[in-house]
């Protein structure tokens, strides 16, 4: 037959086998320098990130993204250069990648808002913060969530979106924080000698930083008591302690001078009602 004949054949080699090796080979020399590329494009993020100081488990994930991302790329490039027609393909994976998007939107939400914490790092591990109406010691930031500890030992796992959309704040992260106490005194007390009864526990607690000097003030004629304000600094360490202590040391120092602390009564008057 003709059509099997010599000239045939080889018109037909050269024609479709050849272009189509050649193709091939492109195709594969494409998808491997394309691979080796992006992780070389991966490796210099990863450091860039490194860096900035940005976590370990957010810095993993990106390379995995963009990696992903890029590898789709090349994938498509490596099809191109075989004459497949891709527009089908990129249209169904724009359809794939928003249907995914929506489905977890919640998701990507705790994820968005994990990068800004890594980010601009509000907290970080070993702090101790109020965040969305909960307060404890930070036990990790994750990608998604950050993890706390309660002061009663408790556990809890916050969605980093809850965390991003209310205040944020960090209990710790400053070196001294200010004890703010407020003492009240009877009408008929004496207020010097109570102020000078407040300087003297002052004095003797030796976690109290001189610098600031601790504000001691008449801050309010109350309903039954001239109220004190009592402002000392301590480390941020000792604030608890601190507190505490001065507590119970000012109310046995008040008790052993005779200054009264009020507190709410109520007086009950009998009228008998004559049968």
């Amino acid at each position: 037959m003709d059509f099997l004949s010599p000239e045939n054949l080889k018109a037909m080699f050269d024609t479709y086998v050849v272009p189509f090796a050649i193709n091939l080979v492109l195709a594969a020399l494409v998808f491997f320098f394309g691979r080796i590329v992006a992780r070389v494009i991966v490796r210099l993020v990863d450091k860039l990130l490194n860096r900035a100081n940005v976590d370990e488990s957010l810095r993993k994930f990106l390379g995995d993204v963009i990696y992903s991302a890029l590898l789709v790329v090349v994938v498509i490039a490596a099809l191109e250069r075989l004459g497949v027609k891709t527009t089908a393909a990129v249209a169904v994976l724009g359809a794939a990648g928003l249907a995914i998007g929506l489905a977890l939107q919640g998701s990507l939400g705790n994820f968005a808002s994990g990068v800004m914490i890594v980010g601009f790092r509000p907290y970080s591990v070993g702090d101790v913060v109020s965040v969305a109406g909960l307060t404890g010691k930070v036990e990790a930031v994750k990608i998604f969530n950050t993890v706390l500890m309660t002061p009663d030992n408790r556990r809890i796992i916050v969605p980093n979106g809850s965390i991003t959309s209310g205040p944020i704040e960090n209990i710790t992260a400053m070196p001294t924080r200010r004890i703010d106490l407020v003492f009240g005194i009877g009408y008929g007390d004496d207020i010097d000698k109570a102020r000078e009864i407040i300087n003297k526990v002052l004095a003797a607690e030796t976690r109290l930083l001189p610098d600031p000097e601790p504000q001691v003030a008449v801050a309010e004629l109350a309903d039954s008591s001239v109220n004190f304000v009592v402002r000392p600094w301590v480390k941020t360490e000792d604030y608890w302690g601190a507190r505490f202590d001065l507590i119970e040391t000012m109310k046995k120092e008040f008790d052993a001078n005779g200054i009264s602390i009020p507190f709410p009564q109520q007086d009950v008057h009998m009228h008998q009602v004559a049968a």
